[in-house]
């Protein structure tokens, strides 16, 4: 008796019944990381946004993190994209074409 448009929400054998709340996949990229330069809503303060890296949620901290040791600066993963702090992006673009990926800079 279960339909799609009222699902069970209680039972007297368990209480409530709490739905799994699922995570939005993200989406798949063309293949290419892009690096850009982004100022917006940081107080002039430039940061290097890294997107397009197709990896799961630990293999992109362990890059940000590896990429953060050798640019020797701070950052972030923020929604499956990496923030690194400051204008490195020759050096951004050297460390990831060495690990084999396709890389282009983009914006200004």
């Amino acid at each position: 008796m279960a339909r799609d448009d009222n699902p069970l929400v209680y039972s007297t054998g368990s209480g409530r019944i709490v739905a799994p709340e699922s995570k939005p996949a993200r989406p798949k990229g063309d293949g290419i990381v892009r690096i850009q330069r982004q100022t917006s809503g940081r107080k002039g303060k430039g940061v290097c946004v890294i997107s397009g890296v197709d990896l799961d949620d630990t293999a992109l901290e362990k890059l940000a993190a590896e990429l953060k040791k050798k640019c020797g600066c701070g950052g972030a993963v923020k929604e499956g994209v990496i923030e690194i702090q400051g204008d490195k992006r020759e050096l951004l673009q050297q460390l990831l074409e060495a690990k084999g990926m396709k890389v282009k800079l983009a914006g200004g």
